[in-house]
């Protein structure tokens, strides 16, 4: 297979069209079988249910390169288990989660060309999401609904590598006790929007979103959540029934764990403790993990031992550890790395 004729090291973290994506439609109560499309354009009536009441929800992954030349992608059936848990909130039809998978794995192969080769820095970016398609007036859910799947290729999130980032503690609230912040709605990043514009405007590189119940403890970031590292080397995450539960933050825990040997602390943490942290990051799919060197909570600032140069050396070792098992050159827990195209042969 040949691959595209992409400057790969020059992309950026952005949309580019690739040929194939995966479409199926929920109708008269059942999903049908789908299939792949050379079609991009959605059309829809004016009075679709995404359109009045957002009722959609998204999933973000990626395909990679390995240093053996194999096609792979990191952890999918949780992406799949994760799309479920949104649909059951958003009361939308689950997608079957092993549907999914299959339908990641399609989707990929027919894009096989846009996987960035091993060393390059770039990856294939996954997208699968729905939304409720047929047209809604009353405030109730949809009766039909459209899953699909589209790829493209992107650059690393940071360019000329992970530099520590400033971020302010936000007079904004993610999301209400007892809300949607658990899943990943679309309306979830809505409500981030005008947080993250200001928080930029104002020179700063990212939110930090605070209990909205009492306003004292760590909750996430618009689009990552926390990770930090103890003055004697422990892993302590942010436990809330707010936070989007992070595969790559679920990843780190059991890194940290079972292949460095930290104590693993999630808990609910309370925003006076993060002064006495070494290092702090956010993690996602996107950047892995982006180094924080100082949070600003109005005007006061906390800059961590770790310093605004480099990743901390702990959050480093995590990092590192967890991109060389994504990349096939330190062995993956079992289950953990879904083999799409041997040696790139699809």
């Amino acid at each position: 297979m040949e691959k595209k004729d992409i400057n790969w090291g020059e992309l950026g973290f952005s949309y580019q069209q690739t040929e194939k994506r995966f479409v199926a439609n929920f109708k008269d109560g059942a999903w049908d079988e789908g299939a792949l499309t050379e079609d991009a354009t959605i059309t829809l009536n004016e009075c679709a249910g995404v359109f009045q009441y957002a009722q959609t929800c998204f999933e973000g992954l990626k395909a990679y390169t390995t240093e053996s030349g194999d096609i792979v992608c990191f952890r999918p059936d949780l992406n799949a288990a994760r799309m479920a848990d949104s649909c059951r909130r958003l009361e939308m039809p689950v997608f079957p989660e092993e549907k999914f998978v299959e339908a990641v794995v399609e989707t990929v192969k027919a894009n096989a060309a846009y996987v960035a080769p091993y060393g390059s820095g770039a990856t294939l970016y996954i997208r699968p999401y729905m939304f409720g398609s047929n047209p809604v007036i009353g405030v109730k859910p949809a009766d039909e609904y459209q899953f699909r799947i589209f790829v493209t290729p992107v650059g690393p999130y940071f360019k000329g590598g992970a530099k520590p980032i400033t971020i302010r503690v936000s007079d904004f609230d993610r999301a209400a006790p007892h809300g949607t912040g658990h899943i990943k709605a679309g309306l979830n990043y809505a409500m981030s929007l005008h947080a993250i514009v200001d928080a930029h405007n104002q020179g700063y590189d990212e939110n930090m979103y605070l209990d909205p119940a009492t306003r004292t403890k760590v909750e996430e970031t618009g689009g990552a959540n926390f990770i930090f590292i103890t003055k004697d080397g422990k892993l302590v995450t942010p436990k809330s029934d707010s936070i989007l539960p992070s595969i790559t933050r679920r990843s780190l825990m059991y890194i940290a764990e079972h292949y460095l040997g930290m104590e693993v602390e999630h808990r609910e943490v309370l925003f006076d403790e993060v002064k006495d942290f070494a290092e702090c990051g956010l993690c996602g799919t996107a950047a892995v993990i982006s180094p924080v060197g100082k949070i600003v909570d109005h005007g006061k600032e906390i800059c961590f031992p770790s310093g605004m140069d480099d990743m901390g050396p702990v959050i480093k070792k995590l990092y590192d550890t967890l991109t060389g098992i994504q990349m096939g050159h330190i062995e993956a827990p079992e289950g953990w790395i879904q083999t799409i195209c041997k040696h790139g042969e699809c």
